[in-house]
């Protein structure tokens, strides 16, 4: 029998708290970068927008799949416990290697250097001295409050995810304001980047990417008061939150820089800002972006420690790392392990092509993922639940079949990466085995 951590935890988390960990783990720094990018391959901004709109509702047809199966299993771990129960332990150990081995400390390390980036902008400060400490400084800082427990992690997160809101309502209303009325251009064709159809199928995969983050919440299922209620609600209210506000954002970008400078663009939210209210704009959202970051952090921290704590509960990874402080019911071990593997990767800065490598691994483990809910309605078909994802199966299928052909195309437009993806994943097969074996032997 593997033993099932998720009763020890305290459910601490309310809606509101959930909601804005949906938020927070979604927005992180890509909005404010990624739309650049996604421009460079469209030819309008009537296509830019349809991709961004297109990508929110493919994500959010998989969340409404997560509400179900955090209903059902309402444990910490996410994905990892509905492979492992599905499909095996060897699954979902390659999930659990794939992710919180590489995937959260790579995107914690990436996404703190940003943190510490835009912190040294915004103060002055020499990046070339400060970035990695600082980036290193917030790891530790975010994890020392995470020893604390959930709630100290939730006070910390509801701040930080309020202040990054209000950085995308600055941008919006930037656009809006630089645009005096004149919002129709905005969605013309720009003749200047003709594009393929590949190139635009292709664009896809980083607004995905950007949309990404949402399971962080179910990893943090085993600490959510009433989760057979409160997961759906808080996924469903979250994740329309963060479409309405990408959307926006996006449609703020083209009123104010066009599709020409936002394609142009290298910095789109600076560049917005600093066309609005000149260098102190583009310095208040460098610390909006911070902010945001920051809170980010937090989450991929808190959400991939849990991923850890229940692989170390189950014997595919250091047991130690399995155990709950008794008075704060926080996976101390793992979080200390996940905050200094991240930290050793921030100040190598080896993360980046880490990351190139384990995105192709992390939208393949969320297809295996919501493929587990045709295994539950099967085997479980008179089990009552709480939430059922509606219009099954057409949903789930919709969500599996368009995010895989996401990978193939990805993986045509860049077969060296989506090939490492697969190889590190692969590799987790001979270390599942080595465990077990090394396990045996100290047993």
């Amino acid at each position: 029998m593997l033993t099932e951590p998720a009763n020890a935890y305290a459910r601490r988390l309310n809606t509101w708290d959930a909601a804005m960990i949906v938020i927070g783990g979604v927005i992180g720094a890509g909005i404010f970068l990624t739309p650049a990018t996604v421009a460079r391959s469209t030819s309008s901004g009537a296509e830019l927008l349809l991709l961004w709109v297109f990508g929110g509702l493919l994500t959010f047809a998989g969340v409404l799949c997560y509400a179900e199966l955090g209903s059902r299993r309402p444990q910490a771990g996410g994905i990892y416990v509905y492979l492992r129960e599905a499909f095996g332990l060897l699954p979902g150990f390659l999930f659990g290697w794939t992710m919180a081995l590489i995937n959260y400390p790579g995107s914690v390390a990436a996404v703190a250097t940003m943190f510490a980036d835009y912190l040294c902008t915004a103060l002055g400060l020499a990046p070339l001295i400060y970035v990695k400490p600082v980036a290193v400084g917030a790891i530790v800082f975010i994890v020392g409050i995470n020893l604390f427990g959930i709630r100290a992690g939730a006070w910390m997160q509801n701040i930080f995810t309020v202040l990054k809101l209000v950085a995308v309502a600055l941008l919006v209303i930037s656009g809006l304001v630089l645009a005096r009325g004149q919002l129709g251009p905005a969605l013309a064709v720009d003749t200047t980047y003709p594009v393929s159809s590949w190139a635009f199928a292709g664009a896809l995969l980083p607004v995905l990417f950007t949309y990404g983050g949402f399971h962080y919440l179910n990893d943090l299922a085993g600490e959510v008061r009433n989760p057979q209620r409160t997961l759906p609600r808080a996924l469903a209210l979250g994740m329309v939150g963060v479409v309405v506000c990408y959307v926006l954002v996006n449609y703020a970008y083209l009123a104010g820089l066009g599709h020409a400078g936002l394609s142009a663009s290298e910095a789109p939210a600076a560049d917005l800002m600093r066309r609005m209210f000149g260098d102190t704009g583009a310095t208040v959202i460098a610390i909006g972006i911070a902010c945001s970051t920051f809170g980010y952090c937090s989450i991929a921290i808190a959400g991939g420690a849990r991923v850890l704590q229940t692989m170390g509960a189950d014997g595919v990874f250091f047991r130690a790392a399995g155990r709950l402080d008794p008075r704060t019911r926080a996976p101390q071990i793992a979080l200390a392990l996940l905050g200094g593997w991240a930290a050793v990767l921030t100040y190598s800065g080896s993360f980046n092509q880490l990351l190139n490598y384990t995105t192709v691994g992390e939208w393949v483990g969320h297809v295996f993922g919501i493929g587990t809910l045709f295994w539950y309605r099967k085997h479980f078909i008179d089990q009552p639940a709480p939430y059922r994802v509606p219009f099954y199966p057409l949903l789930p299928l919709i969500f599996v079949i368009t995010v895989f052909g996401v990978i193939v195309a990805s993986a045509v437009h860049a077969p060296g990466d989506a090939g490492m993806s697969l190889l590190i994943i692969a590799l987790g097969v001979p270390v599942y085995y080595g465990w077990q074996w090394w396990s045996r032997k100290r047993a």
